[in-house]
């Protein structure tokens, strides 16, 4: 059943969304972010740009197609250059990629709402086009929620981590050094414990957020 659900045809146009869209525009946010606070190590590193070429990883890549868990190439970035301090910076920096993954949310949510007015006919747009466009756009909202949701969480190389180290006193530092040393065997534990046990955690976690925000950007949608 895994196999068969790996090869699906709407599970391939979920993950080639990822890779052309969401893993390339999270990680370009993060560079512009970066760039525009002061840190030249993203432009110096060929970063600025919307050549998904640049911000996948080849490893990650890979791996998001034989099973559901990837990554892509992380952005580099010099905190001391960072023009406000470099918490602040790291956490505003962190939280661009996120935002950006809620904006494009926020964009396939517009183009539902275009789509359901639209009155399938016999010429370039009938039924079946249009029926796969509204599953294009729904599958592209719930990808960048999901990717938001999951990259807030405040363990290892997260984005959630790094903001909450931006905002948190100087007291919790040992707490987010523990969160960032066993992050990596935490998010394992996460991704990899539903189908060992049958409980899903990530869906515990990110369940509520991501019914929320998804009824809210589809609101009034048929």
């Amino acid at each position: 059943m895994l196999s068969s659900a790996l090869f699906d045809p709407v599970v391939l146009l979920s993950k080639l969304l990822i890779l052309l869209f969401a893993f390339p525009l999270h990680e370009l946010a993060h560079a512009v972010t970066a760039d525009r606070l002061g840190d030249p190590t993203p432009r110096s590193q060929g970063r600025l740009t919307l050549n998904p070429l640049a911000h996948l990883d080849v490893l990650g890549s890979i791996l998001l197609f034989v099973s559901f868990f990837g990554w892509a190439k992380p952005v580099m970035t010099n905190p001391r250059y960072f023009r406000n301090g470099p918490r602040a910076g790291m956490a505003i920096v962190a939280l661009a990629g996120p935002m950006m993954n809620l904006l494009l949310a926020f964009i396939g949510s517009l183009m539902l709402r275009v789509l359901v007015l639209i009155e399938p006919s016999g010429g370039l747009l009938n039924a079946t086009a249009l029926q796969n466009l509204l599953q294009f756009a729904n599958i592209f909202v719930q990808i960048n929620l999901y990717l938001m949701l999951f990259n807030l969480l405040p363990v290892g190389m997260l984005d959630g981590l790094k903001v909450l180290r931006g905002i948190a006193p100087y007291a919790w530092d040992g707490v987010l050094d523990q969160l960032e040393r066993w992050g990596m065997v935490i998010l394992m534990l996460l991704i990899f414990l539903p189908s060992f046990t049958g409980i899903n955690p990530l869906g515990l976690l990110l369940g509520v957020p991501f019914n929320f925000l998804y009824s809210l950007l589809l609101m009034g949608i048929r």
